[in-house]
Parts: C-alpha cells; sequence; structure tokens
C-alpha cells in the first residue's frame, strides 16, 4: 500500500469512523479518490488532515469528516443527478461521481474550472461535467437535480438553488448564524421546502451567499 493509501486510510479510520460516519457506500466512493491529486503538490503531505485544506485563491477542500457526513446525510442513490456547487479542483465531484449516475460540477473560477477537467478525465471519471457559472445562480438548465451540495459555509441558500431540487429533493449544505456553523439540509416535498439543522460544524465560507445587509435607523 502506498503512503498515500496509508494516509487516506487513516483519515477513514480515525477522521470519519469515529465521528458518526459509517455509511459504507460514502466510505468507498471516499476511499476509491486520490484526495492528493487534487490540492497543489506542496500541500500533497498533508491532503488527508482534519481541517479545511486551502488550496489557492481562497479556496479550500473541505475539511473530510464534515464533507463525508454531509454526503452520508444526502443520502445520494445511484441513479440520482447531483449538482455540486463550487467545486473547486473537482476532489468533490469525484467522490460523488462515486454514489451518484450524474454530477454536475459548477464552479465560477475559470482556472478550477479548467484543473477540475484536467484532474477528474486523469482519474477516466466520465460521469461528471464541469460548468462555469454563479455559484448562488446553480445550474437550472441541467436541472432539477436529486441532491444539491454546497462546498462551503453559506450564511443563505438562495431560493434559486431550491427550486432546482425534484420531489423529494435534498440540499445540504453548512449555515453560518452568528459566525457559528451547523450542517444544514433542506427537502423538497410536493413543492415545499423544509429546513432542518443536523450537527454542528465550522468550514470556511464559499463566497457569494452572504445575507444582504439589513436597514440601520
Amino acid at each position: 500500500m502506498t503512503e498515500s493509501a496509508l494516509a487516506r486510510s487513516h483519515m477513514i479510520d480515525c477522521q470519519l469512523r469515529v465521528n458518526e460516519m459509517n455509511d459504507e457506500r460514502v466510505i468507498d466512493a471516499v476511499r476509491a479518490v486520490p484526495r492528493e491529486l487534487f490540492v497543489p503538490k506542496a500541500k500533497r503531505s498533508v491532503a488527508y488532515v482534519d481541517e479545511d485544506l486551502p488550496i489557492g485563491n481562497g479556496r479550500y477542500l473541505m475539511e473530510p469528516m464534515v464533507f463525508a457526513r454531509l454526503l452520508g446525510e444526502a443520502q445520494i442513490g445511484p441513479k440520482d443527478l447531483v449538482l455540486d456547487i463550487g467545486c473547486a479542483t473537482g476532489y468533490s465531484a469525484a467522490v460523488m461521481a462515486g454514489l451518484a449516475d450524474a454530477v454536475v460540477a459548477l464552479e465560477a473560477d475559470a482556472d478550477l474550472v479548467k484543473l477540475a477537467e484536467k484532474k477528474l478525465a486523469s482519474l477516466e471519471i466520465m460521469n461528471v461535467a464541469v460548468v462555469q457559472g454563479a455559484h448562488a445562480a446553480g445550474v437550472a438548465k441541467q436541472g432539477p437535480f436529486d441532491v444539491i451540495v454546497l462546498e462551503g459555509a453559506v450564511e443563505e441558500v438562495p431560493a434559486a438553488l431550491i427550486k432546482q431540487l425534484k420531489d423529494g429533493g435534498r440540499l445540504l449544505c453548512v449555515k453560518l448564524d452568528g459566525g457559528q456553523g451547523r450542517a444544514h439540509i433542506v427537502t423538497m416535498k410536493a413543492g415545499i421546502a423544509t429546513a432542518m439543522d443536523l450537527f454542528d460544524a465550522n468550514i470556511q465560507p464559499l463566497a457569494g451567499f452572504e445575507k444582504e445587509a439589513g436597514f440601520v435607523f
């Protein structure tokens, strides 16, 4: 077993399983993707640390434990269409590709779009389409989606994204309130969206989802 494979196995055993992540489909999907290939070369030795990993330009790969638990809550099925918002270098989309029928990976940064496409192609992952566009707008023309995942903490979930869920669809994110983060799920049922907090989760923010400033007297 290579050093990277050992580090991945250690991450699964010491970060995921000890934090209530025992969904074997998610575990297998995480195990199948070499996270170190999706970070800058200078960061590869720390690719499996239990914290958000900076990849440049103010962007991060989400902490492995939070990411895996969000996927567990999403319950991605093998026939599902998934929208991955803020895919960065493509790691999150690569993992979800092992769970879903197809993944639309949305990224605002043109350079990251090219890098994600390159990384996914190098691993011969064929069921992901990387799309450039504003994160908060989603990709309505390719929806509706069974699952939407936001790859960073947000203050607000735009109504435009919730409208892109299928009946029975789930949106997963980390929502910020007063600087504190909580994993958050929005479920669409018969045209009605219901939301619920799941667990504490403090990760780096994803730009473009800030609350509008209220009027101050």
